[in-house]
Protein backbone atom coordinates (compact mmCIF):
# COMPACT_ATOMS: atom_id res chain seq x y z
CA UNK A 1 0.00 0.00 0.00
CA UNK A 2 2.82 2.33 0.88
CA UNK A 3 4.55 1.42 -2.38
CA UNK A 4 1.40 2.23 -4.37
CA UNK A 5 1.07 5.56 -2.57
CA UNK A 6 4.71 6.42 -3.33
CA UNK A 7 4.21 5.43 -6.98
CA UNK A 8 1.12 7.65 -7.17
CA UNK A 9 3.00 10.57 -5.68
CA UNK A 10 5.84 10.04 -8.14
CA UNK A 11 3.41 10.01 -11.07
CA UNK A 12 1.78 13.21 -9.79
CA UNK A 13 5.20 14.86 -9.39
CA UNK A 14 6.26 13.90 -12.93
CA UNK A 15 2.90 15.12 -14.25
CA UNK A 16 3.33 18.41 -12.45
CA UNK A 17 6.81 18.88 -13.89
CA UNK A 18 5.59 18.06 -17.39
CA UNK A 19 2.68 20.42 -16.88
CA UNK A 20 5.06 23.23 -15.98
CA UNK A 21 7.20 22.48 -19.04
CA UNK A 22 4.17 22.43 -21.34
CA UNK A 23 2.83 25.62 -19.80
CA UNK A 24 6.18 27.39 -20.20
CA UNK A 25 6.36 26.27 -23.83
CA UNK A 26 2.85 27.56 -24.45
CA UNK A 27 3.67 30.92 -22.93
CA UNK A 28 6.89 31.08 -24.95
CA UNK A 29 4.93 30.34 -28.14
CA UNK A 30 2.70 33.34 -27.49
CA UNK A 31 5.54 35.86 -27.18
CA UNK A 32 6.58 37.99 -30.12
CA UNK A 33 9.36 40.58 -30.31
CA UNK A 34 8.99 43.20 -33.03
CA UNK A 35 11.64 45.59 -34.33
CA UNK A 36 9.78 48.62 -35.71
CA UNK A 37 10.50 52.06 -37.13
CA UNK A 38 9.48 55.08 -35.00
CA UNK A 39 6.99 56.06 -37.74
CA UNK A 40 4.85 53.12 -36.62
CA UNK A 41 4.79 54.02 -32.94
CA UNK A 42 1.36 55.72 -32.86
CA UNK A 43 -0.33 53.06 -34.98
CA UNK A 44 1.16 50.15 -33.02
CA UNK A 45 0.01 51.68 -29.73
CA UNK A 46 -3.50 50.87 -30.97
CA UNK A 47 -2.76 47.68 -32.89
CA UNK A 48 -0.65 45.82 -30.32
CA UNK A 49 -3.26 45.79 -27.48
CA UNK A 50 -5.92 44.64 -29.95
CA UNK A 51 -3.78 41.73 -31.12
CA UNK A 52 -2.76 40.76 -27.59
CA UNK A 53 -6.40 40.68 -26.45
CA UNK A 54 -7.67 38.65 -29.39
CA UNK A 55 -4.79 36.18 -29.68
CA UNK A 56 -3.69 35.88 -26.06
CA UNK A 57 -0.19 36.89 -27.08
CA UNK A 58 2.39 39.17 -25.53
CA UNK A 59 4.06 41.56 -27.96
CA UNK A 60 7.20 43.52 -27.22
CA UNK A 61 8.05 46.33 -29.65
CA UNK A 62 11.56 47.76 -29.94
CA UNK A 63 11.71 51.04 -31.87
CA UNK A 64 14.72 52.35 -33.74
CA UNK A 65 15.98 53.65 -37.10
CA UNK A 66 15.43 50.91 -39.65
CA UNK A 67 19.06 50.56 -40.82
CA UNK A 68 20.21 50.18 -37.21
CA UNK A 69 17.57 47.54 -36.47
CA UNK A 70 18.52 45.72 -39.68
CA UNK A 71 22.18 45.62 -38.72
CA UNK A 72 21.26 44.37 -35.25
CA UNK A 73 19.23 41.55 -36.83
CA UNK A 74 22.17 40.68 -39.08
CA UNK A 75 24.29 40.36 -35.95
CA UNK A 76 21.78 38.06 -34.23
CA UNK A 77 19.61 40.41 -32.13
CA UNK A 78 16.63 38.53 -30.63
CA UNK A 79 13.92 39.94 -32.93
CA UNK A 80 11.15 37.84 -34.46
CA UNK A 81 9.42 40.29 -36.82
CA UNK A 82 10.92 43.28 -38.64
CA UNK A 83 8.73 46.31 -39.50
CA UNK A 84 11.06 48.91 -41.05
CA UNK A 85 10.17 52.30 -42.52
CA UNK A 86 10.87 51.09 -46.05
CA UNK A 87 10.64 47.78 -47.83
CA UNK A 88 14.24 48.18 -49.03
CA UNK A 89 15.52 47.32 -45.53
CA UNK A 90 13.69 44.00 -45.67
CA UNK A 91 15.05 43.40 -49.16
CA UNK A 92 18.61 43.80 -47.84
CA UNK A 93 17.97 41.01 -45.32
CA UNK A 94 16.33 38.87 -47.96
CA UNK A 95 19.35 39.27 -50.25
CA UNK A 96 21.47 37.83 -47.43
CA UNK A 97 18.96 34.99 -46.93
CA UNK A 98 18.10 36.26 -43.44
CA UNK A 99 14.30 36.12 -43.81
CA UNK A 100 12.22 33.03 -43.11
CA UNK A 101 8.94 33.71 -44.88
CA UNK A 102 10.17 34.05 -48.44
CA UNK A 103 10.90 37.75 -48.18
CA UNK A 104 8.89 40.86 -47.52
CA UNK A 105 5.16 41.44 -47.51
CA UNK A 106 4.00 45.00 -48.14
CA UNK A 107 1.17 45.98 -45.82
CA UNK A 108 1.02 49.79 -46.14
CA UNK A 109 2.50 52.79 -47.86
CA UNK A 110 2.97 56.50 -47.20
CA UNK A 111 4.59 59.49 -48.91
CA UNK A 112 6.94 62.40 -48.26
CA UNK A 113 5.52 65.74 -47.16
CA UNK A 114 6.88 69.21 -46.45
CA UNK A 115 5.98 70.46 -42.97
CA UNK A 116 6.32 73.61 -40.91
CA UNK A 117 5.51 74.55 -37.33
CA UNK A 118 1.80 74.48 -36.59
CA UNK A 119 2.24 77.77 -34.71
CA UNK A 120 4.10 79.56 -37.51
CA UNK A 121 2.47 82.61 -39.09
CA UNK A 122 4.75 82.47 -42.14
CA UNK A 123 3.07 81.84 -45.49
CA UNK A 124 3.39 78.19 -46.54
CA UNK A 125 5.67 77.37 -49.47
CA UNK A 126 5.95 74.43 -51.84
CA UNK A 127 8.79 71.97 -52.40
CA UNK A 128 9.73 73.86 -55.57
CA UNK A 129 9.90 77.16 -53.68
CA UNK A 130 11.66 75.86 -50.58
CA UNK A 131 14.64 74.07 -52.14
CA UNK A 132 16.12 77.02 -54.09
CA UNK A 133 15.65 79.43 -51.15
CA UNK A 134 19.03 79.37 -49.43
CA UNK A 135 17.74 81.41 -46.48
CA UNK A 136 15.27 78.69 -45.47
CA UNK A 137 16.49 76.18 -42.90
CA UNK A 138 15.32 72.72 -43.92
CA UNK A 139 15.57 69.66 -41.66
CA UNK A 140 16.06 66.33 -43.43
CA UNK A 141 16.59 62.73 -42.45
CA UNK A 142 20.23 61.66 -42.45
CA UNK A 143 20.69 59.21 -45.35
CA UNK A 144 23.45 57.46 -43.41
CA UNK A 145 21.24 56.86 -40.39
CA UNK A 146 17.66 56.24 -41.50
CA UNK A 147 15.41 54.95 -44.26
CA UNK A 148 13.65 58.32 -44.22
CA UNK A 149 17.00 59.95 -44.99
CA UNK A 150 17.78 57.53 -47.83
CA UNK A 151 14.38 57.99 -49.45
CA UNK A 152 14.46 61.77 -49.01
CA UNK A 153 17.92 61.97 -50.60
CA UNK A 154 16.75 59.99 -53.63
CA UNK A 155 13.61 62.07 -53.94
CA UNK A 156 15.37 65.44 -53.72
CA UNK A 157 18.07 64.32 -56.14
CA UNK A 158 15.36 63.57 -58.70
CA UNK A 159 13.70 66.90 -58.03
CA UNK A 160 16.80 69.10 -57.77
CA UNK A 161 20.21 67.37 -58.07
CA UNK A 162 21.98 70.46 -56.68
CA UNK A 163 20.04 70.46 -53.41
CA UNK A 164 23.02 69.17 -51.37
CA UNK A 165 25.01 72.31 -52.15
CA UNK A 166 22.39 74.65 -50.72
CA UNK A 167 23.16 76.16 -47.29
CA UNK A 168 21.19 75.57 -44.08
CA UNK A 169 20.39 71.89 -44.44
CA UNK A 170 20.01 70.27 -41.04
CA UNK A 171 20.26 66.50 -40.78
CA UNK A 172 18.53 64.41 -38.12
CA UNK A 173 18.31 60.70 -37.39
CA UNK A 174 14.55 60.29 -37.82
CA UNK A 175 11.24 62.17 -38.09
CA UNK A 176 10.86 62.79 -34.36
CA UNK A 177 14.17 64.68 -34.38
CA UNK A 178 13.13 66.69 -37.44
CA UNK A 179 9.87 67.70 -35.79
CA UNK A 180 11.78 68.71 -32.66
CA UNK A 181 14.11 70.95 -34.73
CA UNK A 182 11.07 72.70 -36.19
CA UNK A 183 9.25 72.93 -32.86
CA UNK A 184 12.26 74.50 -31.13
CA UNK A 185 12.78 77.02 -33.93
CA UNK A 186 16.07 75.58 -35.17
CA UNK A 187 14.56 74.72 -38.57
CA UNK A 188 11.91 76.48 -40.67
CA UNK A 189 10.75 73.44 -42.63
CA UNK A 190 11.20 69.70 -42.64
CA UNK A 191 10.60 66.73 -44.92
CA UNK A 192 9.11 63.67 -43.25
CA UNK A 193 6.68 60.85 -43.94
CA UNK A 194 3.02 61.79 -44.09
CA UNK A 195 2.44 59.13 -41.42
CA UNK A 196 4.73 61.04 -39.03
CA UNK A 197 3.04 64.38 -39.67
CA UNK A 198 -0.66 63.72 -39.90
CA UNK A 199 -1.33 63.20 -36.18
CA UNK A 200 1.43 65.40 -34.75
CA UNK A 201 0.06 68.70 -33.37
CA UNK A 202 3.46 70.40 -33.53
CA UNK A 203 3.62 70.53 -37.33
CA UNK A 204 1.31 70.99 -40.28
CA UNK A 205 1.62 69.68 -43.81
CA UNK A 206 2.14 72.46 -46.36
CA UNK A 207 2.94 70.44 -49.49
CA UNK A 208 2.68 66.87 -50.69
CA UNK A 209 5.48 65.23 -52.63
CA UNK A 210 5.46 66.70 -56.17
CA UNK A 211 5.80 64.90 -59.47
CA UNK A 212 9.27 63.49 -59.95
CA UNK A 213 9.60 62.18 -56.41
CA UNK A 214 9.64 58.38 -56.01
CA UNK A 215 6.36 57.80 -54.23
CA UNK A 216 4.76 56.00 -52.52
CA UNK A 217 7.03 54.78 -49.74
CA UNK A 218 6.23 51.12 -49.22
CA UNK A 219 6.39 49.48 -45.80
CA UNK A 220 7.17 45.78 -45.63
CA UNK A 221 7.23 43.18 -42.91
CA UNK A 222 9.20 39.96 -42.59
CA UNK A 223 9.93 37.12 -40.21
CA UNK A 224 13.68 37.24 -39.75
CA UNK A 225 16.25 34.52 -39.15
CA UNK A 226 16.49 35.30 -35.43
CA UNK A 227 12.82 34.42 -34.90
CA UNK A 228 12.35 31.68 -32.32
CA UNK A 229 10.66 28.48 -33.55
CA UNK A 230 7.97 28.85 -30.88
CA UNK A 231 7.09 32.32 -32.21
CA UNK A 232 6.62 31.43 -35.89
CA UNK A 233 2.89 30.73 -35.61
CA UNK A 234 2.08 33.95 -33.77
CA UNK A 235 4.26 35.87 -36.26
CA UNK A 236 2.14 34.54 -39.13
CA UNK A 237 -1.02 35.47 -37.24
CA UNK A 238 0.32 38.99 -36.73
CA UNK A 239 1.01 39.32 -40.47
CA UNK A 240 -2.56 38.32 -41.31
CA UNK A 241 -3.82 40.70 -38.63
CA UNK A 242 -2.00 43.67 -40.20
CA UNK A 243 -3.51 42.85 -43.59
CA UNK A 244 -7.05 42.48 -42.27
CA UNK A 245 -9.57 45.10 -43.51
CA UNK A 246 -10.17 46.63 -40.07
CA UNK A 247 -6.46 47.14 -39.36
CA UNK A 248 -5.93 48.52 -42.87
CA UNK A 249 -8.74 50.98 -42.13
CA UNK A 250 -7.11 51.88 -38.81
CA UNK A 251 -3.79 52.56 -40.55
CA UNK A 252 -5.50 55.22 -42.68
CA UNK A 253 -6.09 57.18 -39.49
CA UNK A 254 -2.33 57.31 -38.96
CA UNK A 255 -1.43 58.58 -42.42
CA UNK A 256 -0.80 55.27 -44.14
CA UNK A 257 -2.43 54.19 -47.38
CA UNK A 258 -3.35 50.74 -48.59
CA UNK A 259 -0.68 48.92 -50.55
CA UNK A 260 -1.41 46.74 -53.57
CA UNK A 261 -0.46 43.68 -51.53
CA UNK A 262 -2.95 44.48 -48.77
CA UNK A 263 -5.76 45.31 -51.20
CA UNK A 264 -5.16 42.05 -53.10
CA UNK A 265 -5.06 40.05 -49.89
CA UNK A 266 -8.26 41.64 -48.57
CA UNK A 267 -10.10 40.96 -51.84
CA UNK A 268 -9.24 37.31 -51.50
CA UNK A 269 -10.57 37.11 -47.95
Amino acid sequence: MVGVRKLGMAVMLVGSILGVVVTEEAVQAENLKIGAAPSLRSALQDIVPMFEKEYGATLEVVYGPSPILRRQIEQGAPIDVFLPASVQEVQKLQDKKLTLNGGHQIYAQTSLVLVMSAASQVMPVSFDEALPNGATRIALGDPKASSLGEITARALTNLNPAYKSRPKLLYAQHAEDIINLIHTGKADLGIIYRADAINNPQVRIIDEAPAGMPIPVQLGQAVVWTCRDASLKVAEEFFDFLLSPRIQKLLLKYGFDHSFDSIYSNNLS
